[in-house]
């Protein structure tokens, strides 16, 4: 441990307390608020596209004057549900679930958490935010681009991606913008990630070994590092991506290609070469968005079972071999690419793999509650049921793990459902869980836990009620990506489940209005919190809340016991802080 940087004066203007600012903690509710919008912006579009595949025939006149192109004719065009279908993708993958749970919890938290009054670099950190504003607002111009919006997909596949726009609408502009704003989020990721994996090595407080450091840190740490090996990754294929639409090259255009009779004049490429790159960035970048989960689930159910958790460092290594296997599977995303059989199975082992730490994290998170003195907060009801989505869409994955499985259903709805499942939804449980936890630390008040436990309840509710009939829909065989799937005689009767599903999606995405008034309601009218609330027992509850500017002053706190302490024999409360005189424990 390096040690600390100087005490520093708080800033009083208001551009440089609240916009550019170099606080940790201001920087990491601008993530916050950043990943806000970006959600419901995702939710909007996701709700476009269950329009079109419910009722793929009604005519929406207010929509039709609204996006009068989208709607030619009175239905929405499959050109603009392909536009939805990868901006939703796109929004929620990189501006929700990588930039809330690392960036905006992690900025927060890390820091006060591990003892160090700020970021070890924080004009980098402050850069790192609005580098990330910026491919947001580049990703928003995308949407509204002349020619339409891109239609690639999230994943963007090459040569589709690669051609422009004689490949048709959506593949202009749209999908160059598209291009540029990754491309500049994939900067600001990795600027992110150097700032956390120094913090956390040279900013330690004085008896905060490695063992010492709470669950949270541990995720958000290994998760810097994946971060900092798959997004330069990305960053290059983007680059090259782009130098093939706008530059003439051929890495990923093959020759003698042929679009709307028109011979494409280039050589050479490999489309599967994007698709390597892609998937050797995609796959860390699930865990990603479901480490920091991991880790606010950890803490969380530690917490409010008032139990240690179980088997600590067993919990660690799963963390770390979790990220280690990440690396090496992205091969099963390509199982229908024509791989070699050996490849393939070699892919389908790792797959396996990886179930092994996952299945050490779910049985100690069961072993951690067992025999605990449960409280059924609204943040404990989240981190449970980021349990349940865990555990429901990791299972799915064991399937789809298997070549010969996954051929036969890769293309289906049974891979939206899975991924959802286990990225998507139990990433934002894990979110919410962390802000109800978290809340009072903030903002110095609490969220109403009635209002809490009603939103989590229609949410559960709502999100299994969506996605477990789309592994239905997927063994039946409908395809995913597709804008109508009527003209399918024998996907025919499936249509009245698309329709359960859409309102089952319209209920859920209106339910999170009750979370955005408890959550902005309280930030001004809630309860008054006290110093330390669910009786944790982390460095972030020594100190005031909101903490100060530089968290713990010039007294640097001396940690002396680990982050789990709780129902200690012999010891005068449930729980010890970290900070505790060492021999409180023996009290």
């Amino acid at each position: 441990m390096a040690g600390h940087a100087a005490v520093m004066e708080a800033p009083t203007g208001f551009i440089r307390k609240y916009i550019f600012s170099i606080d940790h903690k201001v920087i990491g509710i601008q993530y916050l608020l950043l990943a806000l919008f970006a959600v419901f912006l995702g939710m909007v579009l996701s709700a476009f596209m269950r329009l079109r595949l419910a009722w793929p025939e009604e005519k929406w006149p207010l929509l039709q004057q609204i996006f009068p192109q989208g709607f030619a004719g009175g239905p929405m065009t499959p050109e603009f549900y392909l536009a939805m279908m990868t901006m939703h993708g796109t929004i929620m993958v990189f501006f929700v679930l990588t930039t809330a749970p690392l960036s905006g919890f992690g900025n927060y938290f890390l820091p006060i958490q591990v003892g160090a009054r700020d970021m070890a670099f924080p004009i980098l950190n402050m850069l790192s935010f609005w580098i990330t504003f910026v491919a947001m607002a580049v990703m928003v111009m995308a949407l509204f681009a002349t020619g339409g919006a891109p239609i690639a997909g999230w994943t963007s596949y090459a040569p589709l991606s690669a051609l422009g726009q004689v490949a048709g609408p959506g593949l202009g502009a749209g999908q160059t913008l598209w291009i540029v704003s990754i491309a500049i989020f994939c900067v600001a990721s990795l600027l992110t990630s150097l700032n956390f994996l120094t913090t956390t090595l040279n900013l330690r407080a004085r008896g905060m070994s490695l063992l010492r450091m709470p669950l949270t840190v541990w995720a958000w740490f290994t998760t810097a590092m994946l971060a900092l090996l798959a997004f330069p990754v990305l960053l290059a294929g983007g680059i090259l991506l782009l130098l093939d639409r706008v530059g003439g090259t051929s890495f990923f255009i093959p020759g003698g290609l042929v679009v709307s009779d028109q011979l494409i004049p280039h050589q050479g490429g490999s489309p599967l070469l994007w698709q390597h790159l892609f998937w050797f960035f995609g796959h860390p970048e699930v865990y990603i968005a479901i480490l920091p989960g991991m880790g606010v689930t950890s803490h969380i159910l530690s917490t409010f079972a008032r139990k240690p958790v179980f088997a600590y460092k067993a919990m660690v290594g799963a963390i770390f071999a979790i990220g280690f296997i990440s690396y090496i599977v992205w091969g099963h995303h390509m199982f229908m690419s024509g791989m070699s059989p050996f490849s393939s199975m070699a892919f389908s082992i790792t797959t396996l793999a990886v179930g092994v730490p996952s299945a050490i994290k779910t049985f100690n998170w069961l072993a951690t509650l067992w025999g605990g003195q449960i409280r059924f907060t609204s943040s404990m009801l989240y981190a449970l049921g980021f349990v349940s989505l865990f555990v429901s869409g990791g299972v799915t994955g064991m399937l789809l793990a298997q070549p010969a499985v996954d051929v036969a259903l890769h293309d289906t709805y049974f891979v939206v459902a899975h991924f959802h499942i286990i990225m998507g939804v139990a990433a934002i449980f894990g979110i919410f869980a962390g802000l109800h936890f978290w809340f009072p630390k903030m903002f110095g008040r609490m969220m109403d836990e009635r209002l809490g436990k009603i939103h989590f309840w229609i949410t559960i509710a709502g999100v299994y009620a969506i996605f477990m009939p789309m592994h239905y829909l997927g063994v039946a065989g409908a395809l995913r990506r597709y804008a109508q799937l009527t003209e399918f005689d024998f996907l025919r009767p499936m249509q009245p489940l698309h329709q359960f599903i859409t309102v089952a999606a319209f209920v859920t995405i209106a339910a999170q209005l009750i979370f955005v008034f408890n959550f902005f309601y309280s930030m001004f009218k809630g309860k008054r919190a006290g110093a330390n609330p669910w009786e944790a027992t982390t460095l972030e509850w020594i100190i005031p809340s909101p903490p100060p500017h530089d968290n713990f002053g010039p007294i640097e706190p001396v940690v002396n016991h680990g982050p789990y302490e709780y129902s200690v024999p012999g010891a005068a409360k449930d729980h010890i802080m970290q900070t505790a005189p060492a021999e409180e424990a023996r009290r």
